[in-house]
């Protein structure tokens, strides 16, 4: 990964810059001192900084902000560890990610918190603990929540382990609004469910492979809604992939129920028809729905219902994939891949606009968990990504930065590419 160092200035000439607090584009130059922000004009003479960077025809951005990633440490650091997690965040264009508690041992007390923060304080990308509802994720017995907020818990979810017990659920959501942190379950009834390894259909039955049922998350999430607006809590829906979950948080929503919710590139660009390849980087969860509910994804992005865009970045050792798909682990990573996903399968699509993509991976997903997100003033801390949104590539192997490769987009064209960033006073480039 190219990296310049800058102690000292940087100016960056002839960008459009999106403001999304602003909700507004314009050509402008940016000049960086020190890490901040100390003009936004045009014309900019280039003899006030030691660097000048043309950047004409490119976009600068606020860094992006992925709530949902999996850095595996402690525990599994054979697929990924938070330094190559940040790694693979930075090649993606995010700066501020939320690390989910699945590790070994999991993050259910103030030391594990403690741990990442420390861990992450070097790297270039600000990493955000999520905390365990229950320890160890057994969905037995509630965690120490204030203590755990306290230590610099964002929010709280037992991910890929939904909590079934409706008094623990109660309980979790009544805990969680003293400590303001949401709480984020897994959606996935595991009896419905019942071994299936993607979207139950005409597909899987034409396959031959053992199906989850859409119902297996909108049972849950309706379980969610139901306890939420009896507690007055707050709930995030974590990967939503169905239309009927899309539908019951919209009218969640109507009803006044605080709730939000995300979604992945992989389920807004892929459908179950990838699993006719039998490839396992196609095995997630919950799993590749239909196309009926890929569009109803992009339309609840559209519109508000789905309020931000995250990864849910998995990686897996090269032998937890590549065997049958039955043994096969679920999750992909996705951070070096979401911008380009979304800028071809949304943007260029006209499904969206640039500056609505823009929120959904910036302020909006800061707002959902309370995270900084400099805003373009004099002053402020320069934070920033810099796109080109229509270069045409090809992803290959060699552009994924991860420790792992389970990814099911190797050889995939796209338009629209991540091509630096600068954080923390440091300018790297792709």
């Amino acid at each position: 990964m190219p990296k310049k160092i800058i102690d000292t200035s940087i100016l960056f000439k002839n960008a459009q810059i999106v403001d999304p607090f602003k909700d507004q584009i314009i050509t402008a130059d940016l000049l960086i001192e020190k890490g901040k922000i100390k003009k936004i004009e045009k014309d900019i003479p280039e003899k006030e900084a030691k660097e000048s960077v043309n950047l004409k025809g490119f976009h600068i951005i606020p860094g992006f902000i992925d709530l949902h990633v999996h850095f595996r440490e402690p525990g599994y650091e054979n697929s990924e560890t938070i330094e190559t997690g940040c790694r693979s965040a930075l090649a993606g264009g995010f700066t501020q990610v939320c690390c989910m508690p699945n590790t070994n041992p999991a993050i259910d007390n103030r030391e594990t918190v403690r741990f990442i923060y420390e861990k992450a304080e070097s790297e270039l990308v600000n990493v955000f603990p999520i905390a365990t509802i229950t320890k160890n994720r057994r969905g037995e017995e509630l965690t120490e929540m204030v203590e755990l907020a306290e230590a610099g818990a964002v929010a709280f979810s037992d991910d890929g382990s939904p909590v079934s017990d409706n008094q623990l659920f109660r309980n979790a959501l009544e805990y969680s609004k003293i400590t303001g942190k949401p709480i984020i379950n897994h959606a996935e009834d595991p009896v419905l469910k019942a071994g299936g390894i993607m979207n139950e259909g005409t597909v899987s039955t034409r396959l031959g492979i053992p199906g989850n049922p859409a119902i297996a998350e909108e049972i849950m999430i309706a379980r969610d809604l139901i306890v939420t607006e009896f507690v007055n809590g707050r709930i995030h829906i974590p990967h939503v992939s169905t239309a009927g979950s899309v539908e019951l948080i919209r009218q969640a929503k109507a009803k006044g129920i605080a709730v939000t919710a995300e979604a992945t590139p992989h389920h807004f660009s892929l459908t179950d028809e990838y699993m006719s390849s039998f490839n396992a980087n196609g095995k997630v969860a919950p799993p590749l729905r239909t196309e009926k509910d890929r569009l109803a994804i992009i339309e609840g992005l559209k519109d508000g219902t789905i309020d931000a865009i995250a990864t849910d970045h998995a990686p897996h050792v090269i032998d937890t994939k590549e065997t049958s798909l039955d043994l096969a682990s679920f999750g992909m990573i996705g951070l070096e891949t979401a911008f380009s996903l979304a800028m071809t399968h949304l943007v260029h699509t006209e499904k969206l606009t640039l500056m609505e993509l823009v929120k959904l991976l910036t302020i909006k997903p800061a707002a959902l968990m309370n995270l900084p997100l400099p805003e373009f003033k004099t002053g402020a801390d320069a934070n920033i990504t810099i796109v080109n949104t229509n270069e045409w590539w090809v992803f290959g192997r060699q552009n994924i930065h991860s420790k792992s490769f389970n990814t099911p987009f190797i050889g995939n064209e796209f338009t629209g590419r991540v091509k630096g960033v600068f954080t923390k006073g440091h300018y790297i480039t792709f």
